[in-house]
């Protein structure tokens, strides 16, 4: 316990010390101690002086007047601040975030100049020098100066601080300004023309120096962090205008000086400019992106490519510009109502695209007031010179009638026509039922005469392919032709070979004959004429013979028919014949002579030998024939 005590010895002084201070010294000697982070903020509760009592208006003492002091105390040691005169309020230093702005406000100071709204900017080391502010005859009320990210002994007597974030303008935006202090604008001024100096806006001062005007800005600021007073600007962030490739972008500024027109005598639909001018610029955007002040200028998208317009009522384009038109509706000449869809391509040429705007103001308008009627009023016209059928059948005449028509009106509108295009016709629906029924008509008859041609072409079809599928037989019986007629020829070879060699035996065994025959001609020539000398001899001999016997049976023959008469002697002279033949006395085949004749019995035996010999030259036939087969 005593070794404590002892270590804790230098408790005592300390606590003797603060009671000195808080009794003693600060009752007995005004002694006041500020922190090295706070500021004293010093109350006079009265003054000893006769100049006790604050100006008129005034809130803050800065010559020793009762009240709030303008100076402050800072950090350290101070004496004589008796606490029955002075009360000392510790107040912390003013820090000033990263990201933000310390907006201050004025509590006491000289009146704001006719028309300001922010208090000019005097030398007061930051507001850290409360009496400098008021000496220097700064503004009561919103200052245009601000304080940056840091620590600041502010005297909150006399200043309030509002932190702010900055201002930080994003990637592909503007900041459209519109200032809250400066002079008023022109009459017929309806944005403040650039000025100098102003560090884009972060000097409010500078620009009021400048002669800059209060009121929308024609100039903007781009993607960046700016120090920006919110009590003397406002900022709005807007899109860069953006330009498509085919595009380009025609320009109608609300400001700048008034222009010289560059548009020549024959234009008459407005002024064209040069740029940066009051009026519309003979120069266009070109595609990219262009940081433009939209409440000061305006942009009008201009297709540069062709663009096609639609007179139907299913089908716009991405552009939109034929949002509002749609299909056609005419009248023939006949009295028939059809409708019909319409494409039209345009092209406006890009040093064009100013005086189209210039006319027109913006592409729709030129849709609406000069093609919307332009080509309706053309094919309403053009139908009622021709029929429905006229209409349907001279569809690409007119629609190269319409082309070059419509083309000569867009010329004087600075405008080029590529061309017409006729798409969809919806006739009335009876008189396309007629047409529909003879088309029908048309098609089954030439489906008929296909059908037709189709059948012949599969009947030769059928046939080629039976042709086809004998086709491996007529090989083979080609083949067998070729095979047999080669044999035919081997057979006939042989045979002539068989017949040449059958000529030559036969010609031998001939040749062998012949002589055999010769000898024997000879040999028969020679015994002939040994037998003919023989038979001569002989023959005499017998004739001598045969004539006496002869001579003598005739006579015998001659007695004999005159005894027993002529027929009966003939009738038994064939009966002996007929017996020493052993032939039958009654034939085979009885032939009858004339009724009451005396020739029966011979016709009868000529018949018998008459039928022996058809047999013989029958039965001879019959063997000759076999032997020629």
């Amino acid at each position: 316990m005593d070794n404590l005590i002892v270590s804790l010895w230098w408790v005592i002084p300390v606590i003797v010390l603060l009671l000195m201070y808080k009794f003693v010294l600060r009752v007995f000697c005004g002694m006041v101690i500020v922190p090295d982070d706070r500021i004293g903020l010093v109350i006079k509760k009265f003054a000893l002086t006769g100049n006790s009592r604050l100006p008129d208006g005034r809130i803050i003492a800065t010559k020793g007047e009762a009240g709030m002091q303008g100076r402050g105390l800072a950090p350290g040691l101070y004496w004589k601040m008796w606490p029955w005169q002075y009360t000392i309020i510790m107040q912390p230093f003013t820090i000033i975030e990263q990201n933000k702005l310390g907006l201050v406000k004025a509590k006491d100071g000289a009146s704001f100049d006719t028309g300001r709204v922010l208090g000019k900017p005097v030398d007061c080391d930051k507001f850290q020098d409360a009496v400098a502010f008021l000496d220097n005859n700064g503004q009561k009320g919103p200052q245009a100066a601000f304080l940056t990210p840091g620590s600041y002994r502010i005297n909150t007597f006399l200043f309030d601080i509002e932190m702010v974030p900055i201002t930080q303008i994003h990637e592909n935006k503007v900041g459209i300004i519109t200032t809250l202090d400066g002079e008023p604008l022109n009459k017929g001024e309806i944005a403040g023309e650039s000025v100098a100096g102003h560090k884009n806006y972060q000097d409010p001062i500078a620009f009021i120096t400048a002669g800059g005007r209060k009121g929308l800005q024609e100039d903007v600021i781009l993607a960046g962090t700016y120090y920006l007073n919110p009590w003397f600007v406002s900022v709005e962030q807007v899109d860069m205008i953006y330009i498509p490739i085919g595009y380009v972008g025609v320009v109608n500024s609300f400001v700048g000086p008034e222009g010289k027109d560059t548009s020549g005598d024959n234009f008459k639909h407005g002024n064209i400019v040069k740029r940066n001018e009051k009026g519309v610029w003979d120069e266009p955007l070109d595609p990219g992106k262009h940081p433009v002040n939209i409440y000061t200028h305006a942009v009008e998208i201009v297709p540069t490519t062709n663009i096609v317009l639609n007179w139907a009522d299913s089908r716009t384009e991405s552009h939109e510009l034929d949002k509002n038109l749609c299909t056609i509706t005419v009248r023939s000449s006949d009295g028939f109502t059809f409708n019909l869809d319409v494409s039209q391509i345009i092209h406006v040429p890009r040093n064009e695209a100013p005086k189209v705007i210039a006319r027109f103001g913006k592409m729709k308008n030129l849709v609406s007031q000069v093609l919307e009627p332009t080509i309706a009023n053309y094919f309403r016209n053009s139908a009622q010179k021709s029929d429905v059928i006229g209409f349907l059948a001279n569809r690409i005449q007119r629609q190269t009638d319409a082309r070059e028509h419509i083309g000569r009106v867009l010329e004087t509108y600075n405008v080029i026509g590529v061309d017409t295009l006729i798409g969809d016709i919806v006739p009335p629906a009876a008189l396309m039922k007629t047409l529909t029924d003879r088309k029908l008509a048309e098609e089954e008859k030439v489906t008929y005469e296909i059908q037709r041609h189709a059948q012949i072409e599969r009947k030769e079809f059928e046939s080629a392919r039976a042709g086809a599928d004998m086709q491996p037989e007529v090989v083979k019986s080609t083949r067998q032709v070729e095979i047999n007629t080669q044999m035919a020829a081997s057979r006939v070879a042989a045979s002539k070979g068989e017949a040449e060699a059958k000529t030559i035996n036969a010609k031998a065994d001939a040749e062998v004959r012949i002589t055999i025959a010769k000898a024997d001609a000879e040999a028969k020539t020679v015994n002939a004429k040994a037998d003919a000398n023989a038979t001569e001899v002989n023959g005499l001999a017998e004739g001598a013979k045969i004539k006496a016997i002869g001579l003598s049976e005739a006579e015998v023959t001659k007695q004999k028919t005159e005894a027993m008469g002529t027929e009966q002697y003939a009738i038994v002279r064939v009966a002996e014949a007929l017996a020493a033949a052993g032939i039958r006395l009654v034939p085979e085949i009885l032939v009858s002579g004339k009724e009451g004749g005396s020739g029966g019995m011979i016709d009868a035996l000529i018949g018998t030998e008459m039928l022996k010999k058809l047999q013989i030259e029958n039965q001879g036939k019959g063997a000759a024939s076999t032997k020629g087969e």
